[in-house]
């Protein structure tokens, strides 16, 4: 089998996982040219910056940068590897949107050259990886590709699906294991030689299907877990028990380990990703379909709980214009910056478009708010505690520890990470 020489990587998208790749690459000494559409995210690493919070991560890519092995730019140039990390958002009813996966791929067919690696790392719906013979097919009818030329194919094609934690994915990208899964036994060891240049953790063969599964499979798994303890605490709620002092009863048992209730499910995986199940075997994927439900359901019973405590303080006689609603969290999850899908978000956006309310927001790690929310007030912690009527916790940041020794015993609170078990 030819082998191939890999001294220069491309990364196509420089987002929470395209970037932090790419720099792990460059600190192994490989030459990265990472690409976005984004002109602020390519001239920000550029000048050895990021534009996402990330521990860690600023000094990766600040060293890789000032040493001349990371650059950035909005046009793909050859390279020996091309790894995709674009989004894969869903449309309409749940559709999986692959617009960005072609559109990546179509861009860097022009540039693509014999003895080229091709990698999917973006969470897909199974068969994707599958899609991209078809576009290159069309792009570039001059390659042999995989499958037809499974023995000596000019491009070598796998998936390898991303499985970090944010808030840590600088470590888990050298320490995690990861399914590696090419259209060619050939595909998957020419991709597992990439993943050796930074990898601590085990590489993991299989297929392409297997390898797009198994990343739905893990989220669909978590989300299932995630909607039990969701809708237990709308159980628990109409049955006036506290379901964090519940659930920690409960895990004594030596084998019950349920995880903790929130305000719903964000992020650009676990609240997207089981869809992609559901779109392919509606019929079969009746659970998963369920968990989703539950999920999506619980930021709009938690917008009805605040609803329901300004309720009580108007019909106290006091007017809904002069009362003072703060939301503490608006990430998907504690803290990071990544409002991708976050139900703390939709929470403040939509109890923003139906309240004369004063609403304060408080998240620790954004500079500035989102468009829908612009015209409200980004206010800090001290500021939201003083002020405010009702006190609505969304997300478990660490600035929020202790708060709740802090909060005026007039204030009302709706809690959805439970402040007294935290």
């Amino acid at each position: 089998m030819q082998q191939f020489n890999i001294s220069t990587a491309s990364v196509i998208g420089l987002g929470y996982i395209g970037l932090p790749t790419a720099a792990m690459l460059a600190s192994r000494k490989i030459k990265v040219i990472g690409v976005d559409v984004n002109q602020h995210a390519v001239d920000t690493i550029n000048q050895g910056k990021i534009h996402i919070v990330e521990p860690d991560l600023d000094m990766l890519v600040h060293a890789s940068v000032t040493q001349g092995y990371l650059r950035a730019t909005t046009k793909p140039e050859p390279a020996d590897v091309f790894l995709i990390a674009v989004p894969t958002p869903f449309i309409g009813d749940h559709a999986p949107d692959l617009s960005y996966v072609q559109a990546a791929v179509e861009s860097i067919a022009p540039v693509l050259e014999k003895g080229n690696i091709i990698i999917l790392e973006s969470t897909s719906p199974v068969g994707t990886t599958e899609k991209i013979l078809d576009w290159l097919s069309l792009a570039r009818p001059d390659l042999r590709l995989p499958v037809e030329h499974e023995l000596d194919p000019d491009i070598n094609i796998a998936y390898c699906p991303e499985r970090v934690l944010p808030g840590h994915v600088v470590r888990e990208l050298v320490e995690n294991d990861r399914i590696i899964g090419g259209l060619s036994d050939a595909c998957s060891k020419r991709a597992a030689d990439v993943y050796r240049i930074f990898v601590t953790g085990k590489l993991l063969i299989s297929n392409a299907r297997t390898a797009e599964m198994c990343k739905l499979t893990e989220n669909a798994f978590r989300d299932i877990n995630i909607a039990f303890a969701n809708e237990l605490s709308m159980i628990c709620d109409k049955l006036d028990i506290n379901p964090w002092e519940l659930i920690k009863l409960a895990n004594h048992h030596p084998r019950v380990n349920i995880l903790q209730p929130g305000c719903g499910v964000g992020g650009h995986c676990i609240a997207v990703d089981p869809w992609f199940i559901v779109d392919k075997t509606p019929n079969e994927a009746r659970l998963i379909r369920a968990a989703r439900e539950v999920n999506d359901h619980k930021p709009d019973w938690v917008l009805g709980k605040i609803r329901h405590a300004v309720a009580s303080l108007t019909a106290s006689g006091l007017e809904e214009s002069r009362l003072k609603v703060a939301v503490l969290g608006l990430a998907f999850k504690p803290n990071i910056d990544d409002l991708r899908e976050s139900p703390a978000l939709h929470i403040a956006k939509q109890f923003a478009k139906t309240t004369t309310t004063q609403l304060l927001l408080v998240e620790p790690n954004i500079r500035a708010l989102p468009k829908p929310l612009a015209n409200h007030q980004l206010v800090s912690l001290n500021d939201a505690i003083t002020q405010a009527d009702i006190l609505v916790l969304l997300v478990n940041h660490r600035e929020f520890a202790g708060v709740k020794h802090c909060i005026n015993k007039k204030t009302l609170l709706v809690d959805a990470i439970g402040i007294d078990f935290i």
